[in-house]
């Protein structure tokens, strides 16, 4: 494992990528002892990462399966398909590189935490679906800011690589939600706000790209 010096090669983030609006749409920063914890667990990091590109493909797709008459969004989400997809082939030459097998990890709480509260009724459902991703994709793409600087140079430009994808997913899918609302959505982006705010500060017993800081024993 790089310790954190190596860090220091990197260039800033200011001049890669602009994530002002994601860090503005979040209602709380990632703990730095989840920080510390993704260091320490860097395979484990990078199979569950892989994991999240593939859930958020899957996602994707089964949005175009059941909205076929919208337009716009089967524009969108195709394309964030594809590059989910991408990103996954990318984590899985990463890992072939470093040895580090493809094995089961469980999921975390987080996602299943955030769709629980989803509306049941359309378009109510769909809006819901929306933000709930635009969430998901703006944690990611906080997540990749906040511990690209401190890996080694190789994972370093890889996650710094994918911040302008991964900002550019939370703002289509949060337009996307604003499109499709019968209503103002500002009341269920809080909403949604807060439950992600709490999942990702409460203590987590196991490791993942999307768990919460440690359990200290």
């Amino acid at each position: 494992m790089t310790d954190a010096t190596s860090a220091n090669t990197a260039k800033p983030l200011s001049t890669q990528v602009d994530i002002s609006a994601v860090l503005d749409f979040l209602h709380c920063e990632t703990p730095d002892s989840w920080v510390q914890s993704a260091l320490s667990n860097q395979a484990i990091m990078l199979v569950d990462h892989a994991n999240c590109e593939k859930k958020a493909a899957s996602t994707a797709l089964n949005l175009l399966y059941r909205y076929i008459d919208r337009p716009e969004l089967l524009d969108k989400l195709s394309r964030l398909a594809r590059e989910e997809l991408r990103h996954f082939e990318q984590v899985l030459e990463i890992m072939r590189k470093r040895d580090v097998e493809y094995t089961h990890v469980s999921p975390s709480r987080y996602a299943a935490g955030m769709r629980t509260d989803c509306a049941t009724h359309e378009p109510a459902k769909l809006v819901d679906t929306l933000i709930v991703g635009a969430y998901i994709e703006a944690r990611s793409c906080e997540r990749f800011a906040k511990i690209a600087p401190l890996l080694d140079a190789e994972l370093s430009k890889f996650y710094l690589s994918l911040l302008r994808s991964e900002a550019r997913h939370f703002e289509d899918y949060l337009q996307l939600a604003q499109s499709y609302a019968e209503q103002d959505i500002a009341n269920r982006i809080q909403f949604f706000g807060e439950i992600e705010a709490r999942l990702v500060q409460q203590p987590d017993t196991e490791f993942r790209f999307h768990s919460g800081p440690p359990t200290i024993d």
